[in-house]
Parts: structure tokens; sequence; C-alpha cells
């Protein structure tokens, strides 16, 4: 049975290491090559989902932020009011907050409301359809992770269509099963690439990565500096060379 009074204390567990190890991979690479301005992360302090990110500004938001000596900028907040401008924020790292929330659905309004036109949130979460999943529904309910609200993937999936974002990119981690003992949970490792091959969607946890479309929104281009194209660029030499054929037709005429 699970002691951690926190979700933090839990990932600081064999299991929750376990765990930790695969989504900080995952989230390294998903944001290393996300491109903007704005940056936050909601949420488990544990992981460090923006240290792969380029975007200038980076902050980490949550309820309790007092153990945090993370270099970010802080914010304390509430997740379903997020003192954020509409439209301000480019990436938005959601790791394991939907399910440990009262109003998830409301969240993840506040998520579409504070991302710009093409913004993306990246979120994780516990996927009840696997081991973690049963162990959840069969074993006590007391202490973390197991007191959440495990939330299922195409749940999720239509609640970000609804509002408007489009899923881009996912995959599962976790397949072995949610064992205490550090040593057992190393001699299940070969799960891991045997899951990802036969039993894809029964991974412990699942990760998402989604884009905010709004309908008559495109990206802006980039503008080109036209003294530095001319330069890179020379002019076409058939332009010349047909000038030069028409005045010597007009000379013969």
């Amino acid at each position: 049975m699970s002691t951690a009074t926190t979700l933090i204390d839990w990932f600081a567990t064999p299991q929750g290491q376990f765990l930790l190890e695969r989504e900080q991979a995952f989230f390294d690479k998903a944001v290393a090559d996300r491109f903007g301005f704005h940056a936050v992360q909601l949420g488990l302090l544990n992981c460090d989902c923006l240290r792969a990110s380029r975007m200038p500004t980076r902050i980490v938001a949550g309820a309790a932020l007092e153990a945090d000596e993370s270099p970010y900028a802080k914010v304390r907040l509430m997740m379903e009011e997020l003192p954020f401008e509409t439209g301000s924020l480019d990436l938005v790292a959601m790791p394991h907050v939907l399910e440990f929330n009262e109003h998830p659905h409301l969240v993840l309004r506040e998520v579409e409301r504070v991302l710009m036109p093409e913004g993306h949130v990246i979120l994780t979460g516990f996927n009840p359809r696997s081991l973690w999943g049963a162990r959840r529904r069969m074993g006590s309910k007391t202490g973390y992770p197991w007191n959440g609200n495990f939330i299922s993937l195409p749940r999720i999936k239509d609640w970000l269509a609804l509002l408007g974002f489009e899923v881009v990119a996912g995959r599962f981690a976790c397949y072995a099963p949610p064992m205490n003992n550090e040593d057992w949970l190393r001699r299940f490792q070969f799960m891991e690439p045997a899951g990802d091959r036969w039993w894809a969607v029964c991974g412990g946890v699942y990760f998402l990565q989604a884009v905010k479309r709004v309908p008559g929104v495109r990206p802006l281009k980039p503008r080109w500096n036209e003294g530095l194209v001319g330069k890179l660029i020379p002019a076409r030499p058939q332009l010349r060379h047909e000038g030069m054929q028409r005045k010597t037709e007009t000379d013969e005429q």
C-alpha cells in the first residue's frame, strides 16, 4: 500500500522513479522542437518538463511551490482559473494534472483559453486499461496515485476535440506491473519494448501532444530581407536574354 501523502512524495518511491524516468524522456523529446516565447508547466515539480525547451520564458505553476528549487519563474495558482492572458502561451505541459483535479474538463478549457493559435499542450495520465489501472480497481484506493481518477484515453481525446485541439503525437509506457520493489521492476524491464510491439494500448501511462487549431488562422511566415535575398538570388538571366532578343528583332525590321 502506498503511504505517500502527495503525488510528489510518491514519485520519490521506486514505482514513481520507474515512471518518472520514462516521463522525463518523453517531455525532453517533445518540447525540444517546440518554438515560441512562453512555456508553462502545471504541477508535478519532480519532473522538469521544460528543461529541454528553448523558449526564453519558462514558468512553473502549481498549488504548492515551497519545496521547488527550479530556476524558472514560479506562479501559485488554481488550475481551474489560470492567471494568464488569453492567447498568451505557446506551450503548456501537464504531467498528471487532470486525474488529480475535481474538474479536469474545466482545467482543459482554461488551457485552451490561454494557448495562442497553434499552441501546444503536452499531457500525461494514468491508463485505466492497464496493469496499473487494474491495480487501482482491485486494490486499495488510498494513497497516491491510486486515489486519483484515472481517465481513459478516448475520453481525453474527446475533450480535446471538443475544445478544438488536434492530437498530433502520443504513446504509452510502463507496461511492467506496478511493483514496489526496485529489483522486481528491473526484472520486468523486458516488458517495455515488448509492450510497445505487442500490446501498445496497455501501458500504465499515456502521453499526448495536441495543437490548438483555430479555423481561418494561419501561422505567420517570416518576412525575408529583400536586399539580402537579392544578393543571394541573382536576377534571372533569361529575362535579360529575352529583352536583348526582342531588341535585335526590332533592329532587323
